[in-house]
């Protein structure tokens, strides 16, 4: 080691290969390593800790009465430090100090010190050292936290963990931690919890799983599930053929339950026979168990940037059983959403996954698979009644379904229908029920759930563009992903199946002949067609953007929405029509924290009779942030891809640091301080936890490791540091730096 390097607080130690990584995983960290016998030391120095304290009279570092405060531990830096604590005691003192709120997280509002000792491993636990500052203390908490999981009483912790670069900590949890808490798989193994159902309101709630009549291999195995373990109260259900009749699906509201997915054929360990066992998947937060639709794709682009291939691949499998059985990717497999959809996004799934899978054996049939299952939702769902709308040639979100939507909060809808029940003299009860089999009819209330529904099927529920109108609208976002359909299927056809892609009975719609013929020409000429239409109905050379098409009046609705930039993804936009969105679109809808969902203007004034919708302003979420980076690259406009990106990771970043570790659901970008507190209906999902988040959200965690590939290395750096974009660009102009280097234009 030269002079210049000795003492430089970055120089780069050498560990021995025995020693645990300081930054892996909280199950190798807390709980792996304790388990390995014969590795060079385990993490639990109960004894070190106990004669210690005796000696120095503290445990955890809490000082007893007439004790001399002792020194910071002086030892070099070349050793990083280490810190022998009692984790019962320190988190206990942690609390006690810095959690004046009480809500089991430090953050920058709590009131505390922001100080705290604890001692030193080097020195046997006599020297302490201080911890300070919401961020490291806020970590240690989660570390505490984390340990108390894995049952550690005592425990040494690495330094690094505490003052980590944020960057690296946030990404780090996500890849080591948060994917993997948020995986699920449905089998044997554990359908006694997935199968019950919290929305179910049923008088007698039970497992449940419905099978559809293409899977009887899976029947068989979930009734001998059933049979072999009778306290379960497993009720194993085949579904009818087809599944997606409306009063089919409204009767199935008395008996709800789970639809079976993707398994894998295995053998039993233990008995050498042939089992099953189900795909893993994502889900979008901790709270759910089912697989989800364009959730699972935006979190697909975090798992292939996290080497996660394998989670996507099965993802991808999923989506294929679901439109095979159940005709559609539902909005997520439960009985309720049989007649629901969700965005489309599988070609591009299905793509990104088969670029990492492609010398792998059987990845051109997995990709034929997904093409051919496109294809029959293509058909089937979005080409079809009721949702393609034969006049104007567009698709809209229109899916069937009778009566009140039955998975929301059993008070959801009370005040929507307490005045009809009073005009029919009935109970609330009496009314939904008589109302749900037309016993009473009441058209108002037929149009308001047939939009409410299209709005849960656009997956933006809720927003004042799409309220009591929904139904009606072909959008943009569903316009340019059938579009993306078309030219993804017409350029793998062409590419991978020499032009001719031959279709299996199980994947024709019902008036399709089997083994029929799929050419590239005719694909290209819908995606042709349909960017004429969208040229037609839905694209402002005035406005300078895209807007949804009422096909009721026959108009533009002109309410300006992030989804103005889906064509820019989708590649529907032409050069000179991509320029002029972000000339005129982009400042419109660019806020400090990344784009909003739709311009303050457009959602009018809100109050206590015209409450907040969280698809609106002021409210930014991952999806629109990820399809406008991915849009603006791909028409050239790279810096302000990046300056749009880095304005979200940013605002991400800070309040990870600020408010302990949290990451949700969505954010308002309109905030500086505190973007994660969100007051609409629903709340934030991911917001509330105790001492340390676990999960994060879905595309959250996506958007964030994604981002972090599209801006540059100085970017990543400066967000480190928590720079705000204008002060990033301001240091690049005081240095004499192109702000196009940086992936920034000062705007």
């Amino acid at each position: 080691m030269t002079s210049s390097e000795e003492g430089h607080p970055f120089h780069h130690y050498r560990t021995p290969t025995i020693e645990l990584d300081p930054l892996s995983a909280p199950h190798v960290y807390y709980g792996d390593s304790h388990r390995k016998k014969g590795a060079a030391r385990v993490r639990t120095y109960s004894t070190i800790i106990d004669n210690a304290a005796r000696r120095q009279g503290t445990i955890g570092n809490k000082s007893q009465p007439g004790q001399r405060r002792q020194s910071h531990d002086e030892v070099s830096r070349e050793i990083p430090r280490q810190f022998l604590i009692n984790v019962d005691a320190c988190l206990e003192e942690l609390l006690e100090r810095e959690d004046t709120d009480n809500n089991c997280q430090i953050t920058i509002e709590d009131l505390g010190p922001k100080t705290l000792s604890v001692g030193t491993a080097g020195s046997g636990g006599y020297k302490t050292f201080e911890i300070r500052g919401t961020y490291q203390l806020s970590n240690l908490l989660q570390e505490l936290t984390l340990a108390k999981d894995f049952g550690r009483k005592n425990i040494i912790l690495d330094e690094v963990r505490l003052n980590e670069n944020p960057v690296s900590r946030l990404s780090r949890m996500i890849s080591g931690s948060f994917w993997h808490n948020l995986t699920r798989r449905i089998d044997g193994s554990n359908i006694a919890q997935v199968g019950k159902d919290p929305k179910d309101w049923t008088d007698d709630p039970r497992p449940r799983i419905y099978i559809p009549v293409g899977a009887p291999e899976q029947h068989e195995y979930y009734s001998k599930i059933a049979e072999d373990h009778p306290e379960i109260r497993l009720d194993v259900q085949w579904l009818q053929d087809p599944c997606d009749d409306d009063e089919y699906v409204r009767d199935l509201n008395d008996k709800p339950g789970l639809l079976a997915v993707a398994m894998e054929e295995i053998l039993d360990p233990i008995t050498g026979l042939k089992t099953f066992k189900g795909l893993p998947f994502v889900v979008p937060g901790g709270r759910f168990n089912e697989l989800y639709g364009w959730d699972s794709y935006m979190e697909s682009l975090g798992l292939l940037v996290n080497n996660k291939v394998d989670m996507v691949r099965s993802m991808v499998t999923h989506f294929c059983f679901c439109i095979k059985h159940y005709n559609k990717i539902l909005n997520a497999n439960r009985t309720y959403y049989l007649c629901r959809s969700q965005p489309p996004f599988l070609t591009d799934m299905a793509l990104r996954c088969y670029d990492r899978i492609k010398h792998e054996s059987g990845a051109l049939e997995f990709l034929k698979q997904a093409i051919l299952a496109a294809m029959k939702e293509y058909y089937s769902v979005w080409m079809s009644s009721p949702r393609l709308d034969p006049e104007s040639g567009l698709s809209r979100y229109r899916p069937g379904g009778f009566g009140v939507p039955p998975e929301t909060e059993a008070s959801h809808f009370v005040h929507i229908l307490m005045p009809y029940a009073k005009k029919n003299n009935m109970t609330f009860e009496e009314f939904v029920d008589a109302y749900n089999h037309h016993r009473v009819e009441e058209p108002e209330l037929d149009e308001y759930f047939l939009h409410d529904r299209a709005v849960r099927e656009s997956g933006h529920d809720t927003s004042y563009r799409l309220e009591k109108v929904a139904a009606n609208l072909a959008t943009v976002d569903l316009n340019s992903l059938l579009y993306k359909y078309e030219t993804d299927i017409a350029r793998t056809i062409r590419a991978y199946f020499n032009d001719k892609l031959i279709v299996p009975a199980e994947f024709c719609t019902r008036d399709q002949t089997s083994n029929h013929i799929e050419t590239s020409a005719v694909w290209d000429r819908r995606a042709k067609r349909r960017r004429m239409l969208m040229d037609k109905y839905m694209w402002s050379e005035e406005k300078g953007m895209y807007f949804d098409y009422n096909t009721a009046k026959k108009q533009k609705t002109y309410y300006e929405s992030a989804t103005t930039f889906w064509p820019m993804w989708a590649g529907v936009a032409t050069p000179r029509q991509a320029a002029v969105l972000v000339e005129q679109a982009l400042p419109k809808l660019e806020a400090f924290g990344g784009l909003v969902s739709g311009t303050e203007e457009s959602r009018g004034a809100v109050g206590l009779e015209r409450p907040n919708r969280q698809w609106d302003y002021p409210f930014g979420w991952a999806p629109q942030q990820i399809l406008a980076w991915v849009g603006l690259q791909r028409y050239g406009f790279e810096e302000d891809a990046q300056r749009i990106c880095y304005k979200w990771l940013y605002m991400v970043t800070k309040a990870f640091v600020d408010f302990n570790g949290v990451v949700v659901e969505k954010y308002d970008v309109t905030r500086p301080i505190d973007p994660h507190k969100v007051e609409a209906e629903y709340g934030n999902q991911g917001a509330d936890f105790k001492g340390v988040a676990r999960e994060g959200f879905g595309w959250v965690n996506a958007s964030y490791v994604l981002g972090l590939t599209i801006v540059n290395a100085h970017m990543r750096r400066a967000l480190g540091a928590c720079t705000t974009y204008d002060t990033f660009v301001k240091a690049t102009e005081a240095l004499g730096l192109d702000p196009s280097e940086f992936g920034a234009n000062g705007a």
